[in-house]
């Protein structure tokens, strides 16, 4: 999982099709050690985010939510395969995108990613409820 995985081509063509804020879920699970051997996943994750929440902000974005993920609620019985869930908002995919690409990113951040990480799922969401609101009782 590298950044060389990062879906140009289908993030670009939902940014021309439906501009406008996308919300990253970010699911993680760490590695037991730190790929570089420094500490453990969680210790090179907190390495990460310390430098890249900063390039959110540059780019316009927001860090909404972090959390352990404790278990299933919905779904397979089998133990959850995440251990951690951060949610984080952009004002446009095009936003997101050079933020990931940017030299700051690649040379400060996605090394301790890459050792913090054995897995890392972004699903890149936007609102569903605009035009369809469903009120919650």
């Amino acid at each position: 999982m590298s950044i060389d995985e990062l879906n140009i081509e289908g993030l670009t063509a939902l940014d021309r099709d439906d501009p406008g804020p996308v919300v990253m879920v970010n699911l993680l699970r760490f590695n037991e050690q730190s790929g570089d051997g420094d500490g453990t996943g969680w210790d090179a994750y907190l390495r990460y985010s310390a430098q890249k929440v900063a390039l959110i902000k540059e780019h316009g974005g927001m860090l909404l939510w972090n959390g352990n993920a404790k278990g299933i609620a919905l779904g397979r019985s089998d133990p959850a395969p995440w251990d951690y869930v951060s949610l984080v908002y952009y004002p446009t995919v095009a936003a997101f995108m050079a933020m990931m690409r940017s030299p700051e990113y690649l040379s400060q951040c996605e090394p301790h990613r890459r050792n913090a990480c054995a897995d890392h799922l972004i699903i890149c969401t936007r609102e569903a409820f605009s035009k369809f609101h469903i009120p919650v009782k």
